[in-house]
């Protein structure tokens, strides 16, 4: 990347602080936990005055046309903070709005007046659009406070965007561990407004770009808990001497910090290929390789960690357990470890891509 590239990396790196301070408190996220919706709209305006929801979307279109290295740099940041705020889905909703006639309602979205969920999971753990022809979605995000729904729905062989009013859907809402609000969407096949052509290739490429940025997010929360933790070992004092001073959590810190180190190379390694314009298969790879495991090493470092702070770990009132519960949420979210790992197998068995013996 060129310097002016890094700079601007710098700059949203920086802007995500407005939000999430990088060594800032978590009271506000326990304040938000288990309530209705689950994250606060005042925030949410104000993500979008940073054009954060019209990041990746071009001018044109009233977005800010930065690149996916510019995504994952910010909502590592965010994932650091446990930030609430659903802005993966919400950008989502958006790039998927973007594909559609309602450019009023882009317009709205995109500077926080609206809120649109789309609704495409089908099945638990998915993680790509299936044949749309189920008339319920789960784990739809923002449920409580969206006015409006975007579903894709199969039709004539192709997979179309139905915009519906909250009101004429069914929700049954659901809280998660994390305190995050999800619900079960309901919706009648007759309603609805049909305002789209076939989007399948669009939405597979714009779920694959969410994955990544769930990869980042999930990376920033690990690297943040794993500083918490090395700061406790520091300060908290076993037989005379911090817990630091014993080798048995010197070896298991080391092990954390390479699953972590890896995990970056992964995520941006990923992110690299995606901006390279690279065919279908060689992206979804890449990012089935680093959501896979951002998954595994978020959940392993905040396991870890919960451990090494020993009783007090599992106290509600410890900080360490809200990144605990944070990753055991957003580790399925746009695929598990599993299910990226099955559909990296499947690809490279596919392309002809399994490694040389």
């Amino acid at each position: 990347m060129d310097d002016q590239r890094i700079q601007d990396i710098q700059a949203i790196r920086e802007s995500a602080a407005a939000v999430a301070p990088r060594d800032g408190t978590l009271q506000r996220v326990r304040e938000l936990r288990f309530t209705s919706p689950g994250f606060d709209l005042a925030i949410w305006r104000q993500m979008a005055a940073l054009g954060w929801l019209g990041l990746r979307l071009p001018e044109n279109q009233g977005g800010v046309a930065m690149g996916l290295m510019e995504s994952i740099a910010l909502h590592e940041e965010l994932g650091r903070g446990l930030v609430p705020e659903p802005l993966i889905a919400g950008s989502l909703a958006a790039q998927a709005l973007a594909l559609t006639t309602e450019h009023d309602l882009l317009e709205r979205v995109i500077a926080g007046e609206s809120l649109v969920a789309l609704a495409w999971q089908e099945k638990p753990d998915e993680m790509e659009i299936c044949s749309g022809l189920a008339e319920s979605r789960l784990f739809v995000p923002m449920a409580g406070a969206a006015d409006f729904f975007l579903v894709p729905v199969a039709k004539d062989g192709d997979i179309r965007l139905i915009l519906f009013d909250a009101g004429e859907l069914s929700l049954l809402l659901h809280q998660q561990q994390d305190g995050t609000t999800v619900a079960t969407v309901h919706f009648p096949a007759h309603r609805g407004r049909p305002v789209s052509a076939d989007m399948r290739e669009q939405l597979a490429s714009a779920l694959d770009e969410a994955a990544l940025t769930m990869a980042a997010y999930l990376l920033g929360l690990a690297e943040r808990a794993f500083e918490i933790t090395l700061d406790y070992l520091k300060q908290r004092q076993q037989f005379g001497q911090p817990l630091a001073a014993f080798q048995a959590l010197q070896h298991r810190a080391a092990d954390l910090m390479i699953q972590l180190t890896l995990t970056r190379a992964s995520v941006e390694d990923a992110a690299a290929e995606v901006e390279k314009q690279v065919d279908s298969a060689s992206r979804s790879l890449a990012i089935s390789r680093a959501k896979a495991r951002a998954s595994d090493t978020a959940l392993l470092v905040t396991r870890e960690a919960v451990q090494m702070h020993g009783a007090i770990g599992w106290a509600d009132e410890c900080d360490i357990g809200l990144f605990v519960r944070k990753a055991l949420v957003t580790a399925n979210e746009y695929g598990s470890a599993l299910a990226h790992r099955n559909r990296f197998g499947q690809l490279a068995v596919a392309t002809h891509r399994l490694p040389q013996a």
